[in-house]
């Protein structure tokens, strides 16, 4: 399985149509037509259906596709580092991280390293913790901040200054809004709006979600980025429970956040999978994430 031939195979899946996909890759059609049907015989599998108006995926060609994307996408990433000059500090870190004001510290480590270092170019993936860990074992991330527990052994990690806390995002005319705090008991008559992150932990066992619908309470929507569940608890559908800090609230907005007394902070990680060799612009990058680690203990 070459690269070029799956180069070839997803110009086809993007383009949906074999003639102009060879347009757009400057070869023959029939040229093009062949390096399928070779892929095809070496995966043992149809992976496209051949309709007059063009293709479509088969369920082992939309497998395929995913992990070409994956491929192509890592193999072009390893040459734009390998002929960075050594003498350079550049090239591309990828972070990938959920919703949290955590993420304020990358960007002022990225920042920094930039402003130093022009050639540097922050790469950031928005994910759950399930999501940003697994594409951090594949070799898709240089790093991935994660919430709650540090991942197995696979991993190396750096504890983040930072932990978040919990609550409810109301809006400012609900009848929590003027309350200091809240338990999870003033929970059970409401309509709740919760994050489907099942990498974001709250006691280091339990995601939110799987905790709540455990005991019962009525989950009216989920979602994944919290401004879009902002437009749901605005649109009167319930309120939201998530961290703090990541949609504004307060004067001049139409929320409040209520923080819940009853639940524990939630810790930040940054991970890095184990003896996965740094590029110059991802080592930098960690010395100075720890750098900054050890300054605002």
């Amino acid at each position: 399985m070459e690269l070029r031939t799956l180069r070839s195979f997803l110009a086809v899946a993007r383009e949906g149509n074999v003639t102009r996909a060879a347009r757009h890759l400057h070869i023959t059609q029939p040229a093009l037509s062949r390096q399928l049907s070779e892929l095809e015989r070496e995966m043992g599998c149809e992976l496209l259906v051949r309709e007059p108006r063009g293709v479509t995926l088969t369920e082992e060609g939309m497998l395929l596709r995913k992990r070409a994307d994956e491929i192509v996408s890592l193999a072009d990433r390893t040459e734009r580092e390998l002929r960075s000059p050594a003498a350079e500090i550049e090239g591309d870190i990828w972070v990938g991280g959920g919703e949290s004001r955590v993420m304020e510290l990358v960007a002022q480590v990225a920042t920094d390293l930039q402003s130093r270092h022009p050639g540097v170019r922050l790469r950031i993936h928005s994910g759950n913790g399930n999501d940003v860990v697994e594409r951090v074992e594949r070799g898709l991330l240089d790093f991935g901040v994660v919430f709650g527990t540090n991942p197995d052994n696979k991993f190396e990690s750096l504890l983040l200054p930072h932990e978040d806390r919990w609550g409810v995002l109301v809006r400012n005319d609900h009848k929590l809004a003027d309350r200091e705090t809240i338990t999870l008991e003033d929970l059970a008559e409401e309509r709740l709006i919760v994050s489907g992150e099942s990498g974001e932990l709250v006691d280091n066992s339990n995601a939110m979600y799987s905790r709540l619908v455990s005991k019962g309470f009525n989950i009216a929507a989920t979602y994944t980025l919290l401004y879009n569940g902002s437009l749901l608890v605005e649109a009167g559908m319930g309120i939201a429970v998530c961290f703090d800090g990541i949609v504004a609230a307060g004067d001049g907005t139409p929320f409040v956040y209520v923080p819940l007394e009853d639940l524990p902070t939630t810790p930040a990680y940054l991970v890095w999978k184990r003896y996965q060799p740094l590029s110059r612009a991802c080592d930098a990058f960690l010395r100075s994430m720890r750098e900054m680690a050890v300054e605002t203990e």
